[in-house]
């Protein structure tokens, strides 16, 4: 039997995406149209990010625990909260960049597989988002951003990484569509929260595979 697709404010949304695509701007308003709560990529209070942009190599193990850490507990009180939530950046993702530092050679295989299977042991006790809202974007695109918002932490990144990053991406979004329904929207230009809204309403659970969306003007939705 087919499941009816919840109300979109009851929606577990999460947003994933290249960094600098928009996704904090956009779950700050889908959070307000929907009136949800927001549940941020931990930023201005991650103890490691400097340390992690100034020597990868030396602090990239500690960083991706630390965010593994802090996503899990951000997962778990959605999920124990009950009702809808936008999350920035969802906790599937991280894998992504554990992956990509090790193709850099910036993290050792074995602290690599360590991560995973610390992350297995974690999803046994986590449910799943009910939809996952991809913001596609060339690495061109992400970096021009990245530089647009001059962040001091985010100076020494390249080109080569989000290059690298968004192959992985493309990896991953391939993966994690078999189990939770993705939405892929191009995110060259940036759309409003009622637009986004709108479609999320539109495609969820229309297909359990990628939906590539066609965006059509906000009063033809």
């Amino acid at each position: 039997m087919a499941q009816s697709p919840a109300a979109v404010q009851d929606l577990f949304i999460g947003i994933a995406g290249l960094i600098g695509a928009g996704k904090s701007t956009l779950a700050t308003a889908l959070g307000k149209h929907l009136d949800v709560p927001v549940y941020y990529e931990p930023v201005k209070d991650n103890e490691y990010l400097a340390d992690f942009y100034q020597d990868t190599a030396k602090y990239a193990f500690a960083t991706q625990i630390y965010l593994l850490n802090r996503r899990f507990q951000q997962h778990q009180e959605i999920i124990w909260r009950g009702g809808g939530g936008v999350q920035d950046r969802t906790i599937y993702e991280d894998a992504v960049f554990a992956k990509t530092l090790v193709n850099l050679g910036l993290m050792d295989e074995r602290d690599y597989r360590n991560y995973l299977d610390l992350f297995k042991h974690m999803s046994n006790f986590m449910c799943r988002p009910h939809i996952i809202v991809y913001l596609d974007l060339s690495p061109a695109t992400s970096m021009a951003r990245i530089k647009e918002r001059s962040r001091d932490v985010e100076s020494g990144i390249t080109l080569e990484y989000l290059t690298m990053l968004h192959q992985e991406y493309e990896t991953f979004i391939q993966s994690i569509s078999r189990r939770i329904p993705v939405i892929r929207a191009s995110w060259e230009e940036y759309r409003s929260p009622e637009e986004m809204a709108k479609m999320i309403e539109r495609e969820y659970l229309k297909t359990n595979f990628i939906r590539n969306v066609e965006w059509t003007p906000v009063e033809g939705i």
